[in-house]
């Protein structure tokens, strides 16, 4: 069975309470039932992660090697400034695709920038809790592809 990795970046764990008008309502937990949910029926394994700590999240990356067939992953803040989380992608060359509850197009100027889609073979921005819905779905696609 397939494996992708969800790898949820910081301030994540305060979804819910944390501007909803921005990230919806839905807390964290709620995001990773649907998750699963879609995973069972998608047949495919997911594991996933938080973390608010750029060495967590680089440990996890590369920890997929060999693991998983796909990374999804929400960077958060360290979207626009972590060159560390944008090596450790590219070193582990597994499909990565970099998801957003928001759309950081519409945001703040300085949101505009991502460090690490440059390696990721796509974005899914602005859809709240459904961006990883959408995600996972497309790196199903991916694994089959690559079979």
């Amino acid at each position: 069975m397939a494996k992708v990795l969800v790898i949820h970046g910081p301030n994540l764990n305060l979804l819910g309470m944390r501007e909803p008008e921005v990230y919806g309502s839905r807390t964290l937990a709620e995001i990773d039932a649907m998750l699963e949910k879609e995973a069972e029926l998608l047949d495919i394994e997911v594991e996933i992660k938080q973390s608010n700590y750029e060495g967590e999240i680089v440990e996890a990356i590369h920890g997929a090697f060999g693991e998983s067939q796909a990374i999804l992953l929400n960077p958060a803040g360290y979207t626009h400034t972590s060159v560390v989380i944008r090596d450790a992608i590219a070193a582990v060359r597994l499909p990565t695709i970099e998801v957003h509850l928001s759309n950081i197009w519409a945001r703040e100027e300085w949101r505009e920038k991502s460090i690490t889609a440059s390696v990721c073979v796509g974005v899914v921005a602005g859809f709240e809790a459904m961006s990883y819905v959408f995600a996972l779905r497309a790196a199903k696609s991916l694994i089959e592809r690559e079979v």
